[in-house]
């Protein structure tokens, strides 16, 4: 039966009804709901907030490097030490590497451009600060509800955003209800707020329905892929900071690695690949296990135990690629609406900060009576905030590294060493790109194929191993959640142009190519599914589809 069968069969669906709803447990959508209640304690109003997410707890699907700047959440809660955010470990030190396949080069601290700067700055566990975010959330008074996937946006019969629905539970992998069904819910409200991260589901749909793009650069986007480890006690460094330039990748693919050294002798490390690349025998999976096994980083983990693994597409959050944030009753946070500083590998402070100002402008609205407008006050806030500046300031870092490793190098320093150094905050230009990441792939023909070393399994890991240690389980009788527009493209197309990509892409072996006799064929892996988003961006044809899967479905991160 179609979604839309089921409806009709089962239905009408139980409804329920809000001021402000938001979508997405994250940084971005917790602050949203957090702002909003003291604003209402503030000025003795009555104002319903709800959290809807898919993961099954706050924090459960949240990924990030990471090191927070504290500029937002201390606008957020000024007096967050003394409520206990889990922000434990200061940056005690910043080394840029620029590695060769044997060596390194340690960058003089008086070169270091200004968004490497990390003093004042704390390496934290993002999914401890989300679980932490959703118990003040809840202490003021917003419910949260965990498990419930947004899988449909609502709208009323002018066109404004209406509501959403969650997703039916209990329908098997033909489409028919089992004897567990239970039909989705809708809840409406009055403004709507996106904070599903980079590349939301309903996001993507809400961008193309209002044109939200228009006019503007095509999105830019990166996968990180990233692994948590407790090494020796000798080794430890609380707060040091490390990135890393050059090796594994080449002069003509985006890309860098990160290792934090954390409290409790734990280290965070990781690789970003810009979805750009050109060549289809690229692996993201197998480049960040080859990029460990390099002297500067084997010397942090060697003796140590990867306790965790996960991945997730990337914002590139160039203001040039933007679109607008704010559509009739409803409105695009933090990653769904691309609000990332690259350049300074950190969007967990912009994520918090577009909340607030968000948050600000749905109060306003709902306390002078107005509904399922255009919150035209939060874009209006968002240009006059300090969140803006520091995205104009590297608005063309991801730009100018698509001209090559040695040419963004360069105009990065001048860009972020010299002009600041000359009173310059913002560079007097601005980079463009017409191409989306998805149509740069180069057929197979014309790229060399990549022979990866076989994992040792106690440095270098397979997807399999790693998905494991992501905790990451989907229901088995479901429908896919990892849809094709056409069976036969990856087979006809990808296959034959393109070697088979998506078979490479993807971190988690969600898809492989495989030939039972009858020809190739392309299997889908979906319960493997670590819910990045990668393939909804890079597959070539854009023939695959990311759509929702049962609520509680995917990984549960702990410690990342």
């Amino acid at each position: 039966m179609t979604p839309q069968a089921i409806l009709e069969q089962y239905g009408p669906r139980e409804s329920m009804e809000y001021d402000v709803m938001v979508i997405g447990a994250g940084p971005g959508g917790l602050a949203t709901a957090i702002r909003i209640k003291q604003l209402a304690a503030e000025q003795g109003k009555d104002v319903s907030v709800v959290v809807l997410e898919k993961g099954s707890e706050p924090g459960a699907h949240i990924l990030s490097g990471a090191v927070m700047d504290p500029r937002a959440i201390t606008e957020l809660f000024p007096n967050w030490k003394e409520l206990g955010a889990p922000l434990n470990q200061p940056v005690t030190g910043d080394d840029i590497l620029f590695l060769s396949e044997t060596g390194s080069k340690r960058t003089p601290d008086w070169l270091v451009p200004v968004p490497f700067h990390n003093k004042g700055n704390y390496v934290i566990s993002l999914g401890n600060v989300v679980r932490w975010l959703a118990q003040q959330a809840e202490g003021l008074g917003v419910e949260i509800f965990p498990g419930f996937a947004a899988a449909e946006v609502l709208y009323n019969d002018d066109g404004s955003v209406k509501g959403v629905a969650t997703g039916n539970l209990g329908v098997g992998k033909d489409g028919e209800p089992t004897e567990n069904f239970q039909l989705g819910m809708e809840l409406h409200a009055k403004y709507t707020i996106f904070a599903e991260g980079a590349r939301g589901h309903l996001g993507k749909q809400l961008i193309k329905k209002f044109k939200l793009d228009e006019g503007r650069d095509p999105a830019s986007w990166s996968i990180g892929i990233k692994e948590l480890w407790e090494i020796d006690p000798k080794k430890a460094k609380p707060g040091l900071v490390v990135h890393t330039a050059g090796w594994p990748m080449d002069n003509d693919t985006f890309g860098g690695g990160f290792l934090y050294h954390l409290e409790d002798n734990k280290v965070t490390l990781g690789l970003v690949v810009g979805l750009d690349y050109q060549n289809p025998y690229l692996s993201p999976f197998e480049e960040m296990q080859r990029w460990k096994t390099h002297p500067a980083i084997r010397q942090h983990l060697e003796g140590g135990k990867r306790l965790s693994y996960g991945a997730r597409a990337i914002n590139n959050g160039s203001p040039q690629c933007l679109p607008k944030t704010v559509f009739p009753g409803g409105a695009l946070v933090g990653c769904d609406a691309g609000y990332m500083n690259a350049a300074r590998i950190k969007g967990s402070h912009a994520a918090i900060k577009s909340g607030m100002l968000a948050a600000e402008a749905a109060f306003g609205a709902v306390t002078s009576g107005r509904q399922h407008d255009e919150l035209s006050a939060y874009p209006e806030a968002f240009e006059k905030s300090w969140l803006n500046e520091e995205l104009q300031s590297t608005r063309n870092f991801k730009p100018w590294f698509k001209k090559g490793f040695t040419i963004g190098s360069l105009m990065f320093g001048i860009e972020q060493w010299l002009l600041p150094k000359l009173g310059i905050k913002n560079p007097p230009w601005t980079l463009h790109r017409d191409t989306p990441d998805n149509a740069r792939l180069l057929p197979a023909s014309q790229c060399k194929k990549i022979d990866y070393p076989k994992p040792d399994g106690k440095l270098t890991f397979d997807r399999l191993s790693s998905v494991f240690v992501s905790n990451t389980n989907h229901e088995e009788n479901q429908p896919a959640h990892l849809t094709l527009k056409d069976a036969s493209v990856p087979v006809n197309v990808n296959l034959a142009k393109y070697a088979g990509p998506e078979s490479r892409y993807c971190p988690a072996g969600v898809y492989e190519f495989v030939n039972d006799g009858s020809g190739d064929r392309l299997q889908i892996n979906a319960q493997n599914c670590v819910h990045c988003k990668t393939c909804d961006i890079k597959d070539p044809t854009q023939n695959i589809v990311w759509v929702t899967p049962e609520g509680g479905g995917g990984p549960n991160y702990s410690g990342m």
